[in-house]
Parts: C-alpha cells; sequence; structure tokens
C-alpha cells in the first residue's frame, strides 16, 4: 500500500506521515524544504523499514505539479491514498485591510494545489477502480470567523470540492473523505503571523488545543476502514472549543 502525502515537512502531514508508515505504508511525501524530506524520509525508512519517495516542489506550480508526479519512480506510481494536506493560513485582518499577496498564497496553495495534485493522482485511481483521496479541511471551512474572510473562503472551497469529487469519483469506486479541524498548535498560527511566534502561541493561551498526532490519528482511523466503508466528512475540535468563535480559556 501506498500513501502520497502533500506538506508533510511538519505538523499534521509530518505526523501523518509517521502512523502510515508505523502501519506499514510505502509513502510518496512532498513539500517545499528539501532538507526536511529527507531527513524524514531517512528517520522512517531506518524505524519502520518501508519505502519512501520524496518529491520536493510547490504544489502552487502546475508544471512541478506534472512533472514530479509523471517522474514517479514505477514502484511508487499505484497511489492507494492521496492525503491533500498542504494549506496554510497567512494574515489576519479585515478584507477592506487584506493583503492581495497574502490571498494570493492562500487561493493558489489551498484550492488550486490541492486541485493540481488531484487531477493528476486521480487519473491512476481511476484506471485501477480503487483509491482514496482525504482532503484536509477545517472548521474555519464550516464557519466563518471575523477577519478569517479569504482563509474560510478557501476552506469553504475544499468543503465544496470534497462533496464534488465524492460525487465524481463515485462510479470509480473511489472514495473520498473530508477531516476538518479546530484549533490544532503545529506551524499554522506562525506562518499566519509570518513568523512571529509570540502572536502565534497567544491564539492557544489559557486551552488545550489538539495536536498534529490528533488529527493523524483520524485520518487513518478514516484510511483503514474496510473497503465498503467511506467517512464522509468529519469535524473535530478540542473538548475547550465549541465553534471558531467561542472557547473556554483559564
Amino acid at each position: 500500500m501506498i500513501a502520497f502525502i502533500t506538506g508533510a515537512t511538519a505538523g499534521i502531514g509530518k505526523a501523518s506521515a509517521e502512523i502510515f508508515a508505523k502501519n506499514g505504508y510505502d509513502l510518496v511525501i512532498t513539500g517545499r524544504r528539501e532538507d526536511r524530506l529527507k531527513n524524514l524520509a531517512n528517520e522512517l525508512t531506518s524505524t519502520y523499514k518501508i519505502k519512501v519517495h520524496t518529491l520536493c516542489f510547490d504544489v502552487r506550480n502546475l508544471n512541478e505539479v506534472k512533472t514530479n508526479i509523471a517522474a514517479l519512480p514505477a514502484e511508487f506510481k499505484n497511489i492507494d491514498i492521496l492525503l491533500n494536506n498542504a494549506g496554510l493560513s497567512a494574515g489576519l485582518s479585515t478584507l477592506q485591510d487584506g493583503s492581495t499577496d497574502d490571498w494570493d498564497v492562500m487561493i493558489d496553495t489551498n484550492i488550486k494545489g490541492l486541485l493540481y495534485i488531484t487531477r493528476q493522482i486521480s487519473e491512476g485511481m481511476i484506471a485501477r477502480k480503487k483509491g482514496h483521496i482525504i482532503n484536509l479541511g477545517s472548521l474555519a471551512g464550516k464557519e466563518v470567523y471575523p477577519n478569517g474572510n479569504v482563509y474560510c473562503a478557501t476552506k469553504f472551497a475544499v468543503d465544496a470540492l470534497s462533496k464534488a469529487m465524492r460525487i465524481d469519483m463515485l462510479q470509480h469506486g473511489i472514495k473520498v473523505s473530508s477531516i476538518n479541524p479546530g484549533m490544532v498548535e503545529t506551524e499554522f498560527s506562525i506562518v499566519r503571523f509570518h513568523g512571529d511566534e509570540e502572536r502565534a502561541k497567544k491564539v492557544y493561551e489559557g486551552l488545550q488545543p489538539l495536536v498534529a498526532e490528533d488529527i493523524a490519528e483520524t485520518i487513518f482511523w478514516v484510511a483503514s476502514r474496510p473497503a465498503h466503508v467511506n467517512i464522509n466528512d468529519i469535524v473535530i475540535t478540542p473538548t475547550a472549543q465549541a465553534n471558531t468563535t467561542l472557547s473556554v480559556r483559564k
């Protein structure tokens, strides 16, 4: 079995790579930080005795996506699980004060990147009449919160695309699932605040957020259901969080 995981250099992607490897999956892991990819590949192959192929490219670049996936060695071409994990948030402001550069990064990564990857990988799944596409959405794709505007819009798009994929892939026997976390403490907020670690920490002050491993365990559970079972949609939050705007802090 082979799992293809985007954004595997940190956070949920890295934790997911670890749990799939632990359960005997060979992996294709992608990201933009080659040193991290290589280190993770070495760690997983030595610990779990599985095979790992690394691809260093940007999901926003269609040519890079096509070139890298087309060049996969034969032993890694038959992808069983696609985890569309690569995604980010950039900035936190009202629409009228928003950065168009931030908007472009979010739209190009969260929507177009997911589409580019899925378009290439799904061809093989359709030909084999089997496979499972798991999209990492967000609680922000279920309800909009103040200053979330464009990020929320991209995750609403992921929610819609997951539903559309489920329809389009149905006749080919391909599963499609969407995992939608609330607050998870990873590099997410550091990226959102352009490297401001102090501001990022304040997001999770006074409560116990989810961690990457919580989401990875959920992803693997979804991926490991029997062939006749598809988990369409999961929302997962910390116990202290009710929705995008209401949480309890001590």
